[in-house]
């Protein structure tokens, strides 16, 4: 019987705003319409200086998920499943492959008896491992799990606030994607960054995102309505949150602030003043080790955030975040932050800041940026993505919180550029970036095991413990014993994780192994077994009968 919620665990909601800047009016934003979010604002806590470790969202998700860098793991380049027919020389699709210790946040938080759901997306780099969650669809809930006593980790990501509502009708069709209703924002009121061109198709793509972000505010205010008809408001721990920044241009897949500066509101009763505010520094990495210490499960030591809640709390100087291949076109940009200041690396100054990207051109704004740089009419700042970068910039968030002014060469900033690009290069020796590794090169070093494909993981074997079975052999089929009888299961698979049911059928529940199985009433008993390996195949399913006698 698992234990009921309670202050050592409680059970942990995650609702994720995708491709969302801070637009909600708690941040302060006069346009905004997000009277939930403010609420839930006003009775917990917000973050105004939280930060995602890349723009753009599969990189983002992998770190949230597995408490790692995607530098550190192999995960940096968006996305592994990338392909383009003009484009045969990527070496892609692949699955990422973590370090072989490496779990996802719900497998640590499953072995300690929590039910984890997610309403539904994933995007880790690597297809989701059958291991992660107890349930995985759109109509994963916390209602569902079979004990209501069970502490639970719920997940819903709203996609309406998508790069890709913001697309004007013609790039929709494109993409067979429905129309766009009336616009509830007047563009008039919405302010346009000095980057951008302020036309009529710029304001009606910011207004857009704006009816976007309200759409997602509703969303969010159901869950929390539903939290309180359960009776489980005071038992459960929100946090609203964002991948990344907003998909405009020159904030969508860059290290900018407008990039991976993100919302961050969490609602935690008894632990947080209600309407508080904290001015820590925190990374998106930050949230599985918050999770792992508010639920008492343990921070493994190989997880790279801090935990920002919990007795394990801790406090950073820095953030971190970078840029290497999206979609079509290589990169390499590094980046660290601290309260006040942003230094940026350019790995390449010799290209240009915009490449080939043909998902990212269906941007209405982009097509504005586009044309009105081919009649030579965009503004010195606007102009600036088309033009070669430094190797190196450096920005006063304070006085310059476009990032427009670069002072990397200003000799009255030079100690403060000297100071960030030795954390940078701290955070790269300790992190183990792969950047400097070729992508093919990494992705042969994965699948050498596998002779140039995919690895697949093992299939779990049974071994039988009992009065009559001592486990020097598999029970591979099954067998009669005289109970009561322990089943232990054994996958040869480094990093391997097994789940289990004894449930016949499609709909099985299955449970997360953490050690042998007891099976004490007489009969038969079918026991089935699958196991996966993060960036491996899974395995095929091994299924036993086990009769007690």
């Amino acid at each position: 019987m698992n234990e009921p919620p309670s202050p050592d665990r409680p059970n942990v909601l995650w609702v994720t705003f995708e491709d969302t800047s801070p637009r909600f009016g708690c941040y302060g934003d006069p346009v905004a319409r997000t009277p939930h979010a403010d609420r839930l604002a006003s009775e917990g806590c917000r973050y105004p200086n939280a930060f995602s470790v890349a723009g753009v969202c599969a990189p983002s998700r992998h770190a949230v998920i597995t408490g790692m860098y995607p530098t550190s793991t192999g995960a940096q380049h968006m996305r592994a499943t990338h392909t383009n027919a003009h484009t045969p020389s990527l070496p892609t699709p692949y699955e990422a492959v973590p370090p072989h210790y490496a779990r996802l946040l719900p497998e640590y938080l499953r072995a300690a008896g929590y039910y984890c759901t997610n309403a539904a997306k994933t995007d880790y780099q690597f297809a989701c491992p059958v291991t992660a969650w107890d349930e995985l669809s759109d109509a994963a809930h916390w209602r569902n799990r079979p004990d209501p006593a069970q502490p639970f980790f719920a997940v819903f990501n709203l996609n309406a606030t998508h790069e890709s509502g913001m697309w004007d009708d013609e790039a929709r069709a494109w993409k067979d994607k429905p129309g766009h209703g009336p616009l509830e924002t007047d563009p008039a009121a919405v302010e346009v960054p000095p980057y951008l061109p302020d036309t009529e198709a710029t304001r009606a793509a910011i207004a857009r995102q704006y009816d976007n972000v309200a759409h997602n505010d509703a969303l969010l205010g159901r869950y929390l309505e539903q939290l309180e008809a359960d009776g489980l408001a005071e038992s459960t721990i929100v946090m609203v949150w964002s991948d990344h920044g907003e998909g405009l241009p020159r904030r969508k897949r860059w290290p900018y602030d407008g990039g991976i500066h993100v919302p961050l509101i969490v609602r935690a009763p008894g632990r947080l003043a209600p309407g508080s505010v904290d001015e820590r520094l925190v990374s998106m990495i930050d949230l599985p080790p918050t999770v792992l210490s508010l639920a008492g499960a343990g921070v493994p030591g190989h997880m790279q955030g801090t935990p920002f809640l919990g007795p394990d709390a801790g406090e950073r100087d820095h953030v971190f975040a970078s840029r290497d291949r999206y979609d079509e076109t290589y990169d390499m940009m590094r980046a660290v932050r601290d309260r006040r200041y942003k230094y940026i690396r350019n790995f390449d100054p010799t290209r240009p800041y915009i490449g080939w990207l043909p998902f990212r051109d269906n941007h209405p704004v982009m097509r504005e940026l586009w044309r009105l740089h081919a009649a030579e009419a965009l503004s010195p700042e606007q102009a600036r993505l088309f033009g070669p970068r430094p190797a190196e910039e450096l920005y006063d968030l304070a006085s310059d919180p476009h990032e427009l002014t670069n002072l990397a060469a200003d000799p009255g900033h030079a100690e403060t550029r000297k100071r960030l690009s030795r954390a940078l290069d701290a955070w790269r020796r300790e992190s183990g970036d792969l950047g400097d590794l070729d992508e093919a090169e990494m992705v042969r070093r994965w699948y050498l095991v596998g002779r140039g494909e995919q690895p697949v993981t093992g299939s779990p074997v049974p071994v039988a413990y009992g009065a009559e079975a001592y486990g020097r052999e598999p029970a591979e089929g099954g067998g009669t014993y005289r109970g009561p009888l322990l089943v232990q299961l054994h996958c040869a698979t480094q990093g391997a994780a097994i789940v289990w049911t004894t449930e016949p059928g499609d709909d099985a529940r299955w449970s997360f192994y953490t050690g042998p199985i007891r099976l004490s009433e007489k009969g038969r008993h079918l026991l089935r077994a699958k196991a996966q390996r993060v960036g491996y195949k899974p395995s095929e399913e091994r299924g036993a009968v086990f009769v007690v006698a």
